[in-house]
């Protein structure tokens, strides 16, 4: 096992539905969400940006960030994925303009029961989970306190 850290940064991708990107990569033949390493020199939040982009075709806004995910990878390297909560840049990206490539071969639009039944790794489905239940409790204190 190596002792080296491989980053990586990615997107949760919300549209205004609630419903969330999720993308099937046929290399591994899993659902996942979308991310990548940084190329150099590029900070984790450009890497997140990029990386959704090629794999869903969506140009995204940043929102926040949305927390990491830890893991030994198919080389036996720890890997940290830093990921970003994010929105549909425009009304046209909300159709999407997803072409099938190397990377991934298809995008769903989930509800969060969808996701958590589609993401083929548990720290996906945690991660999802806590981060629309964040969302979930703003909103309600939002709507307690207006």
């Amino acid at each position: 096992m190596s002792s080296e850290t491989v980053r990586a940064a990615g997107g949760i991708v919300l549209r205004d539905d609630g419903r969330l990107a999720v993308i099937h990569r046929p290399r591994y033949d899993d659902w996942s969400l979308p991310k990548g390493k940084p190329d150099p020199g590029e900070a984790l939040d450009a890497t997140a940006l990029r990386e959704v982009e090629e794999e869903t075709g969506l140009r995204c806004r940043l929102r926040e960030r949305a927390g990491e995910t830890r893991y030994v990878d198919r080389n036996g390297q720890t890997k940290i994925v830093e990921y970003w909560l994010m929105e549909p840049a425009d009304e046209l990206d909300l159709a999407g303009t997803f072409e099938a490539n190397e990377e991934a071969d298809s995008l769903r639009w989930c509800t969060d029961g969808e996701a958590a039944s589609l993401l083929t790794y548990a720290r996906d489905r945690d991660l999802v989970a806590h981060v629309l239940s964040r969302l979930a409790d703003a909103s309600s204190r939002e709507v307690d306190e207006g």
